[in-house]
Order: structure tokens, then sequence, then C-alpha cells
């Protein structure tokens, strides 16, 4: 049976061609959006705030996506450096887009006067379901698959669609789709940060952690079965310590084909480990050391907004405390000041007054 696969390019206008790479990136990011805002209304944050962070964030992901990814796979673009801004043909990396991204956040969200962790939690499955539409972009470019297996593993095991397995037959031999493993997993994930943000005792700060543990959890085992991982030459005990924890997949699946000249380890692999135990320790740090006192519940509010609230009632109370001398002398009504007036005329001047004091004395003498 002939394979059929997919055609990268979309539709073209032009001489510019459109990929499914960048629309299914693009759709990713306008979910991943949607959700923030539906979450952040809950809070009162507007959702200008999350457009704007998604227009400074995406750029920053994709350039720490592509430089992370090119790092590692230099020799492959030392030779050919405008290749490096061709990521329409695939090539970028997962965690350098979350570091490019946390980076920004840091950056805007502090700007703002908002609490990072707070605006993380809120953004944690706009993430991951951002990830979990992302993969697709992989399938479409025939990218991020796994080591060898069988049509009838894809076909009678899976139960996949013929779309998918023949998008996974790469030049004659079947491969695993880990592109839709990973994808699977990280929308269960989304699925769990949603019930897990609504219990009462989740504090600041431990959805967003949880959807890092969550996701390389998830990376740690599928990355095992990858032929493009990206890797280096590590000691000896790291390696071993890695097969050992992902020696249970073996069960049912071999490990992708690893270049031994390349490298040895999986660098996403030794991430996802540190990354986990990380969470899982910065959990109970901050809660040790109530670092993380407010709860996911709680209101948010920007220092900043706050700030301009005091400037305003520093202003009022300014404006109160002035005394009667500084303030304009009141003017009176027109019965005030006529009755001024009458009351004026009625008084005797004072000389007036002394000249008949010394009249009524003159009386008296005689």
């Amino acid at each position: 049976m002939a394979t059929m696969l997919l055609d990268p390019v979309a539709f073209s206008i032009g001489a510019i061609k459109v990929h499914w790479y960048g629309i299914i990136l693009g759709t990713a990011a306008v979910v991943g959006l949607l959700l923030a805002i539906r979450e952040g209304k809950r809070f009162g944050i507007s959702q200008d705030f999350f457009m704007d962070l998604l227009l400074f964030g995406v750029p920053s992901a994709i350039v720490g996506a592509r430089i992370y990814y090119v790092a590692f796979k230099w020799d492959d673009y030392k030779d050919n450096l405008l290749e490096i801004f061709k990521i329409w043909h695939g090539g970028i990396a997962i965690y350098g887009a979350l570091i490019g991204a946390v980076i920004c956040a840091l950056i805007y969200v502090r700007k703002k006067g908002y609490s990072f962790w707070r605006i993380a939690d809120i953004c944690a499955p706009g993430l991951l379901i951002g990830q979990a539409i992302g993969r697709w972009g992989n399938f479409v470019n025939q990218e991020a698959y796994g080591g060898p297996t069988t049509e009838a593993f894809l076909r009678d095991t899976l139960h996949l669609p013929s779309f998918i397995v023949n998008q996974m037959n790469v030049n004659g031999t079947f491969h695993h789709p880990t592109f839709l493993y990973e994808s699977l997993w990280s929308f269960v994930g989304v699925l769990l940060l949603f019930g897990f943000r609504r219990l009462r005792g989740v504090r600041s700060g431990e959805v967003f952690i949880g959807y890092l543990i969550w996701y390389s959890i998830g990376r740690f085992f599928i990355e095992g079965l990858r032929t493009d991982s990206l890797a280096y030459q590590g000691s000896g005990w790291v390696e071993s310590l890695i097969g050992t924890l992902w020696s249970p997949m073996r069960v049912v699946f071999e490990p992708g084909y690893l270049d031994p000249n390349y490298g040895n380890v999986r660098i996403s692999q030794l991430l996802a480990i540190f990354l986990i135990v990380g969470g899982l320790a910065l959990i109970i740090i901050r809660r040790v050391t109530g670092a993380s006192k407010a709860l996911y519940r709680d209101p948010i509010v920007s220092t900043k907004s706050a700030s301009v609230m005091e400037a305003a009632e520093r202003g009022t109370n300014d404006a109160g405390s002035k005394t009667e001398a500084e303030a304009p002398a009141k003017p009176q009504s027109g019965e005030e000041a006529s009755s001024s007036r009458d009351g004026a005329e009625d008084k005797p001047e004072p000389a007036e007054q002394s000249a008949a004091a010394q009249e009524e004395r003159d009386i008296k003498e005689k």
C-alpha cells in the first residue's frame, strides 16, 4: 500500500507559502490564551493583560526554543547559518520555549505589579494545552517520532487511524508516534490541572509547579523512545541512573536509537528529572517558609494598582487638611450681606458716641 504523506504547506499566497506547522503553533497559542483569559476573569484581570503577555511571550518562546535546539545541534547549522531562522523546517525544543517564555513573563508580570506565581498558575493549563496541540506540527513535518515498530502494532494494538499510521511510515519504516503519546499525556494533564486548582488547600505557585512535574514525568519516558533526542556525553553513573529509571518501559517498548558518537545522555530526560525533584522540593520549601501562604483562590492584586490608589488617597487627604486661613473666604448670601450692612448703619460711629457721652456729663454737673 502506498504511503500517503501530508503536504507540510497548507496553502500559498503568491510566492508566500503558509505551512501547517505555523498554523498549528498559532492555533495552540490562541487556545492557550483563551483559557488564561477565561480564568483571569475570575480574578478581575483584564484580557488585555494576557493578550500583551502572549504578544511578548510567543516571540520569546520561539527564540528560546530555537536557541536551545541549535545550541545542541550546532554541527548541523554551523555551515548553513541561514537555516537557523527557518523554524518551519522544524527543530525547536519545548524546554527552550519554556525558558524563553518564563524569562519574558518574569519581566512583564513584575512590570505590571503582579506576583509571578499567581499569573503562572492561571497560565499553566494554557501552556500545557498549547504543547498538546503544538505536537501535531511535528506530526505534519514527520519529526519527533520514536524508534521502529510494526504497522500491525499501530493499527491493531493502538487502533490508530490510517492518516496517522501512514504518516508514521518514514522512508519505508513505521515508527512510534511519540508526538501522539506526548499530546495525549498533555491533554490528560490539562484536565488534572483543572481539577487540582479547585482544591481548597492549593497554594500559590503549586498549579504551575504541578504542570512542570506532570509534563516532565511524561516527557522522561516518552523521550526514551525517540531517535532524534538532543544529547551529550555524560558520566557513566548518569547514563546508568536514567537507564534504570526508564527500565519499566522495556516491558512494552524498545528505546529509540541514540548515536553513541553524539551522546549517551538525553538532555530532556536529565532536565525532566531535575524538574520533578526540584518541583517537589520547591513545593515543600515554599510551604515550610511561608512563601506560598496565599491560596490559589485568593484575590490577585497588582501592587501598581495599589500604589495608584494610595497616591489618590494621599492627594485627597492633603486637599482636605488645608487651614481656613489658606482657604478662600466664603461668599455671603444676599440676606447675610444686607443684615451686615443694616447693622453697620444702626451702630453709631465712635466720634458720635464720644460727643453724646460728654453732653450727658455736662447736664449732670449743672
